[in-house]
Order: C-alpha cells, then structure tokens, then sequence
C-alpha cells in the first residue's frame, strides 16, 4: 500500500486582500497543501471569521487572526513593501519558509530578503505564474538567438489599483533579454517616451506601462527587426493563476536549506 503524502501547511498573511483570497482557493484546490494560518492586520473587522468562508469557498476551520504562531510548514506573503521588513522577522523568528510574491522592491528591501535567506529558505518572484515564468525563459533564448540588430519593447497592462510601475514581471522580462545581449538594464531601460526623443537607440530596451479598470496583468515582448517582428505575450485571465503558482513554490520550498530562491528554480528552469 502507497503511504499517504503529507500535506504541506501553508499560512497566508494578508488573507482578506484579493491576493490573500485567491491563496486560500488555491491552497484548498491543492491536494499537496493544507490552509494552517491566516492572518489580516490588527482591527480588521475579518478576525475571527473562518478564512475559507470570507474567501468565498467555504469551511476550512482556520480562524483569521492577527498573529501567526508556529503550526505552519511554510509562509505566504503577497502583501505590500511596506511589510516586507516584519514580515521577513516574523519568518525568521519562526524559523519558516517564506514564499514572497509582493512586488516593487527597493535595493535596500531586496538586501533584507539577502539577509534573511541565510537564515531561512526564500522564494521571492516578481510573478508567480507559471506561464509567465516560462516565458522569462523563452526571452532569454529569443533575445540571443535574434541578437542586437532587433529592438526590444516591452509593455504591460494592469488593473488600476497596482501601484508600481513597470511592473515587477516587465522588468524581469527586461532583465531576461538584457542578460542575453550582455547588457545592463539599469543602463539601457527606457521609461516611456515623450516629445521629441529623437531616433531609438540600438541598444536601449523600452518599457510601455498601461493602467486601466480590472487587467489582472498582460505582458507583451516585442523584438522588432527591419521587414518583421517577434512578439511573445502572456495574458493573465484570473489571481488563481499566480496563487497556484505560489502554492506550487511553498510546497517545493518546504524542504530546502536557507537560501533565496526564484520560480526558475521551483520550475526546474535554472539548470542547478
């Protein structure tokens, strides 16, 4: 008789954010994962409510609170910037993975995740997708097989309320084709355009950003040449897509030693 597999308890922070909810469903869809915390900021009118019922499906007799204590195998965060900082002390204090998908980092909050992940396992990623994490990985190998004699644009569009911008998978995106023409993006990235600009230069890699009513995330590579064009775009229909990819990362992230990793890893993408 096969043994059963154990389930891997995953907490989520934030859980009444649109996030936070399509974790829950994702965590209750999983057969590999089981919902062991959900928390939501002190005051917040949600403590005491079952997480699955306030997320819309159903039972999970997990209570929504304010603390998390140690019943959890693996963290999820996909807050905000602003609580990266006690949400990483938390992690470490409770000596627990944290899976990070909360976007627009600073220099100074990515040495925080370097810090941590000698301590603890990490898995940050601007997109938890697993579409869009393989198509990070097709830019690298279009961009060196098409080589600098075609331009690279990207542009992305997203719902209203995100607030960064180019999005955290643009740049990533930017980062893919730049790494596999040798260049730097903080050297070579266009933010937009305006006025008169002048001729595009060879080596420069443009970023479009759209915001508008409820796009959960479409992102378009374009490498244009003279005659013809390659365009690689993915389009996110649904949350769940990224919730399931982060529930996929947790599980993965369970059992590994400390160290900050990323979806290319948890995917198998990263070679190691």
């Amino acid at each position: 008789m096969t043994a059963p597999t154990l389930s891997t308890g995953i907490a989520v922070l934030g859980v009444a954010g649109r996030m936070g909810r399509a974790l829950v469903e994702a965590i209750q869809d999983s057969p590999e994962a089981v919902l062991a915390g959900a928390t939501v900021r002190e005051g917040s009118p949600f403590i005491g409510t079952d997480a699955g019922v306030m997320a819309g499906v159903g039972s999970t007799d997990v209570e929504v609170t304010a603390t998390l204590d140690e019943s959890c195998d693996v963290i999820i965060d996909f807050t905000s910037v602003e609580a990266l900082a006690a949400n990483l002390e938390l992690a470490t204090r409770l000596d627990r993975p944290i899976v990070i998908g909360t976007t627009g980092l600073s220099d100074e909050q990515k040495a925080l995740l370097d810090e941590a992940a000698r301590q603890i396992p990490i898995v940050f990623a601007p997109n938890m997708s697993v579409g869009v994490n393989v198509l990070i990985d097709i830019v690298g190998r279009v961009a060196s097989l098409l080589g600098d004699t075609y331009d690279v644009e990207i542009i992305e569009t997203h719902h209203r309320f995100k607030k960064d911008a180019p999005s955290g998978t643009a740049l990533r995106l930017g980062e893919a084709a730049a790494d596999a023409l040798g260049r730097s993006l903080a050297e070579c990235a266009v933010y937009g355009r305006e006025g008169h600009t002048g001729e595009r230069t060879a080596r420069e890699i443009g970023f479009e950003t759209v915001r508008g009513g409820d796009v959960v995330g479409d992102h378009t590579v374009l490498f244009a040449g003279l005659g013809e064009r390659v365009e690689l775009t993915h389009k996110a229909s649904s949350r769940l897509t990224f919730a399931t990819g982060a529930v996929k990362a947790a599980v993965w992230l369970a059992k590994k030693p400390p160290g900050l990793y990323d979806m290319r890893d948890v995917l198998g993408l990263s070679g190691e």
